[in-house]
């Protein structure tokens, strides 16, 4: 069994330097916080080879109290799986005398069900033509039962051993310990024939050797199987399931190889995926399948947007200018430096969001956390900052959608879907470039974001102003009479608008409440 129980801390669906930064390793992408199969502790019971007998399946299964066993090939390829319906069936199907040469029955397996002494012969072949035969006593009696390739059990008289090796047997087994004949052995080396000596009787021997038959002659081969692939959600698996009485379904890694079994027991005991929210806790911001998680802890420095939790949770939320500063004070409050480059990354985060501590969102709680930051990071926050966005405002070369998302967020406001997009630059000369672009694809963006209106910020730092491109229908009046200033075109000029959520969040509810 296995149990890969995390705690996962997700930002916002559309990720800006509060998450991801200049020159820092992406972060693993979270689309979906619904339960995975990878979220259920399940069995991981190895592959076994196609080639081993019905008897060695049924003491493994029996070991490792299992009803099903999968079948592997090299690199842990699945090839099938067996039950323990697969092996019953085969061992009641007693009537059938070429039953373990139709399953072209590797010698070796018969040795080692019988715990057979090699006396002579090459075992590395299979049994694949003849039956099984007990012989008489009487000489005889053998002839016209003993065909060629055929299996044949006697015990300790040596003429009987010599005349079944010359009538063509393929393998004759001497029961009960009894002594191999001297001119049976050359026999059967001139002829090609096995000889293997066992302790057990014959009757036992051919109950065991009905036992011998490889599992690939019964088991279930891949393409008639239902498998799951380990990132699969336990929504889909579930409704799978139920389609069929099977007990144990394979599951696969991302690249396709086998890593173990799950059951539908497994699924009902698998809890939800636990998750800590950071620069945010509004549903529609929040990452696909949020109320099927446990929330456990919420982070964040913006409005309170209405996410309701079925059990209390540590929540902290202040009005600073960015949740780093609020990160930055829990790892002091914890007596914890960060390294210089997670203190890089928090500095990052701080100066973005607040326009280098020029946004009216900025506090002294904000300045002191990037002070004491850029002393970790051995940076100068000036000089850094201007090498930031400088790199952050070279949007010349992007295309429109990219630089739409690029710092977008989707906000729910008296029952409507309004949806706000902001870039910064330090070059006032891209700023109706950038313009041109937005709305050439605002109308698309809209329709596919099922938005009701959708607003676009190109702020420029130096001159810490904004340009909102505005779209849907009366989206230009809302931003007029928010901020009490006439629109050119599709767009509006804001002379001291800077902050997103300080800002033009609240003058756009101000308008439609």
């Amino acid at each position: 069994m296995s149990d890969n129980k995390k705690i996962w801390v997700t930002g916002h669906k559309s990720p800006d330097t509060d998450s991801i930064c200049f020159g820092a390793e992406l972060p693993e992408l979270i689309t979906d916080v619904r339960q995975q199969l990878s979220d259920v502790t399940f069995y991981r019971t190895p592959g076994v080879d196609k080639n081993i007998s019905i008897k060695e399946a049924w003491e493994i299964m029996k070991k490792e109290d299992m009803v099903t066993l999968p079948v592997t090939e090299k690199e842990n390829e699945l090839d099938g799986v067996v039950t323990i319906g697969d092996l019953s069936r085969s061992v009641f199907n007693v009537l059938d005398r070429n039953q373990i040469s139709g399953a072209s029955t590797p010698y070796e397996n018969i040795v080692k069900v019988l715990e057979a002494e090699v006396v002579t012969g090459d075992i590395s072949r299979s049994f694949d033509k003849g039956k099984l035969v007990i012989s008489a006593c009487v000489i005889n009696s053998m002839v016209g039962t003993i065909d060629e390739g055929d299996i044949v059990l006697l015990e300790d008289r040596s003429e009987v051993q010599r005349n079944a090796v010359n009538m063509g047997a393929g393998c004759v087994i001497v029961c009960n310990g009894a002594d191999v004949d001297i001119d049976a052995k050359k026999a059967a080396s001139v002829n090609g024939c096995i000889i293997l000596k066992a302790e057990y009787d014959p009757f036992t021997c051919a109950r065991l050797i009905n036992q011998s038959i490889p599992i690939r002659s019964i088991y279930k081969e891949r393409e008639h199987l239902i498998t799951f692939r380990i990132n699969e959600f336990l929504d889909d698996i579930t409704e799978q399931m139920n389609q069929v009485r099977y007990r144990y379904f394979p599951v696969e890694d991302e690249e396709g190889k086998y890593i173990g079994l799950v059951s539908k027991g497994n699924l009902l005991k698998a809890g939800k995926k636990q998750v800590i929210l950071v620069d945010h806790e509004e549903k529609v911001q929040a990452v696909d399948g949020i109320e099927s998680a446990e929330i456990l802890e919420i982070i964040d420095h913006h409005r309170l947007g209405g996410m309701t939790t079925p059990a209390p949770l540590f929540a902290r939320v202040q009005p600073v200018g960015c949740c780093c500063s609020i990160i930055y004070e829990m790892y002091k409050e914890a007596g914890v430096t960060p390294d210089k480059k997670m203190a890089g990354l928090m500095l990052s985060a701080i100066i973005s969001d607040t326009l280098l501590f020029k946004s009216p969102t900025c506090t002294s709680m904000d300045k002191l956390a990037g002070e004491e930051l850029a002393k970790i990071a051995g940076v100068t926050t000036e000089t850094y900052a201007k090498e930031m966005f400088k790199a952050g405002s070279d949007l010349g070369s992007k295309e429109p959608r990219e630089i739409f998302f690029m710092d977008f967020k989707k906000f729910e406001i008296e029952g409507k879907n309004i949806g706000v997009g902001q870039v910064s630059t330090i070059n006032t000369d891209e700023i109706e470039d950038i313009h041109q672009k937005i709305a050439g694809i605002m109308d698309d963006v809209i329709a596919e974001k099922g938005l009701d209106n959708a607003f676009f910020m190109i702020t420029d730092i130096m001159e810490e102003s904004s340009k909102v491109v505005c779209g849907g229908e009366g989206g230009t009046a809302i931003i007029e009479a928010a901020f009490d200033r006439q629109a050119e075109g599709d767009a509006v000029y804001l002379p001291g608008v800077v902050s997103r959520k300080k800002q033009m969040i609240p003058s756009i509810m101000g308008v439609m409440q």
